[in-house]
């Protein structure tokens, strides 16, 4: 299995705590984080590209798909500040190569109701060589 998960996981973090001072970044999903602002960032698809497959049986090529949660509870201003922290993610996953499939406010599930969340999805082709492609 090609696997970059490491690799993206740091850039978008790094990018986010040098943006947001105590921002919590994980790369574990979580039904409600501990502090805010915070951020998840999970792989959730990692797929054989079948057009790239040949008879010797290697993978030359992945499907991935990543989510990423944005979460505030601001009493004012949480809406902006999640739209920052997205701002930042999509600059960075774009900035890696991906395509943005979808993102949203999305509720979130059994807590709070005056946290904020929105959700995007990030979807790219990888090579074995961890090239990043936009198809």
């Amino acid at each position: 299995m090609i696997n970059i998960e490491s690799e993206v996981f740091s850039t978008v973090a790094t990018a986010l705590r040098d943006e947001i001072t105590g921002i919590f970044v994980s790369g574990e999903a979580i039904a409600a984080p501990s502090s805010f602002p915070a951020v998840t960032l999970v792989e959730q698809d990692n797929s054989t590209y079948q057009r790239s497959l040949d008879s010797s049986g290697s993978e030359k090529h992945a499907v991935v798909m990543y989510e990423a949660n944005a979460y505030s509870n601001l009493g004012s201003g949480k809406k902006k500040q999640t739209r920052a922290i997205m701002a930042i993610i999509d600059d960075e996953m774009q900035g890696m190569g991906f395509v943005r499939i979808g993102s949203s406010p999305a509720e979130v599930p059994n807590a709070d109701k005056t946290i904020y969340r929105m959700v995007a999805r990030y979807k790219a082709t990888i090579s074995k060589d961890k090239v990043i492609y936009r198809r």
